[in-house]
């Protein structure tokens, strides 16, 4: 089969493999199945940890039909056993003839399936639509990389650099439509991660919520780091899902004990100690400061101290955009270090946004 049927079989299968969910433990991935005569007897995709992987749904579906056929996989298939076996044991065992496969799997634990493949005798092609396929797990690949969770910090914050005001109010730095897009965001990440102290001062629920203010029944998990108790009245504990109290200051603690909980993308709110904590410690991957055309004058710094004392040891982010959002700017940037992900352009581009309101807090977002 030509090149160009290859390349249109592949889209097909990174069609079916962004149906699949993101934030998990496991990366996207779709199959198509495809006899000699160019049918489809075939699809499948992954839809989440604890579920069959996209070519044994692929197999399942074509049956008997896999026999001699071509299966078109968006990521290289697996060859360990977790909750599944073997990908690439299935397809030998289903008597697949040629697998052709976009990204090569950039996970240790998981890779190898070429090989395995091979020695079973069916004839493969690797690399075709890479980049698409890494495009669409972006986020998954650097988490498999770095070995935690990608962590994203978002801040509000005035002007002149202040989440909170003297008496320690921080209702409403923002407007209603920035506060509607922290919850667009916060719903692409499968952790809210606070600090205790935040708790105990502004009593958070850490939901995501549409902009009528209803929470949605799936919510990511609400995690709360710190030594101090998480009372059981706390607002956090009202909503549906799940609330992690992690015992412990140490940043890099806190994120294993998330990873090993199977969080793979971490929204970083709460106040300016645990960030500090967070950027002295490098685990931060993402910034979203959304600014407000106001002053304060004095009041808490969005972070507390991170040890620089001359501007040559000033940290610098890289832009990845600007955004007007309401009457308040969203600058998206990374550390110097990173690649930018790919939730957001890569080129400044302000535009304007008027989404509807919610109504959570606009320092650790209610």
């Amino acid at each position: 089969m030509g090149d160009t049927a290859a390349t249109a079989w592949m889209r097909r299968a990174l069609q079916l493999a962004a149906s699949g969910p993101w934030p998990d433990p496991n990366p996207r991935v779709g199959c198509v199945v495809v006899a000699a005569d160019g049918t489809v007897v075939g699809e499948g995709h992954h839809h989440g940890a604890g579920t069959p992987h996209a070519e044994i749904e692929a197999l399942r579906a074509a049956g008997a039909a896999a026999r001699g056929a071509t299966a078109y996989v968006t990521l290289e298939p697996c060859s360990h056993t977790g909750r599944t076996g073997p990908c690439a044991d299935a397809l030998v065992e289903a008597g697949v003839a040629r697998v052709v496969f976009a990204q090569s799997d950039p996970n240790p634990d998981a890779s190898g399936g070429a090989e395995r493949l091979h020695a079973g005798g069916v004839h493969v092609t690797g690399g075709v639509l890479a980049d698409e396929a890494a495009a669409l797990n972006d986020r998954w690949a650097r988490s498999v990389a770095l070995g935690r969770p990608l962590v994203t910090w978002k801040v509000a914050t005035t002007l002149d650099g202040r989440s909170a005001a003297t008496d320690g109010t921080s209702q409403w730095i923002t407007g209603e439509a920035a506060r509607a897009d922290v919850h667009l965001l916060r719903a692409t990440r499968d952790a809210v991660l606070v600090g205790t102290g935040t708790v105990l001062t502004d009593d958070p629920r850490l939901t995501v919520r549409t902009p009528d203010g209803s929470v949605l029944d799936h919510q990511p998990v609400r995690a709360v780091m710190g030594r101090r108790d998480v009372p059981a009245t706390a607002r956090l504990h009202e909503a549906p899902g799940e609330v992690v109290h992690l015992s412990t200051q140490d940043p890099r603690e806190a994120l294993d004990l998330l990873w090993h909980k199977g969080v793979r993308d971490v929204w970083l709110e709460g106040g300016p100690t645990l960030a500090a904590a967070f950027l002295r410690a490098g685990l931060v991957d993402d910034v979203y400061a959304y600014v407000a055309p106001a002053l304060l004058g004095a009041g808490r710094a969005a972070v507390a101290d991170l040890g620089i004392a001359s501007i040559s040891d000033v940290r610098r982010l890289q832009l990845v955009d600007v955004t007007v959002v309401g009457g308040d700017v969203r600058i998206h940037a990374v550390p110097t270090t990173d690649v930018p992900s790919t939730d957001a352009p890569t080129t400044v581009v302000p535009t304007t946004d008027a989404r509807d309101s919610a109504h959570p807090h606009a320092h650790a977002q209610r």
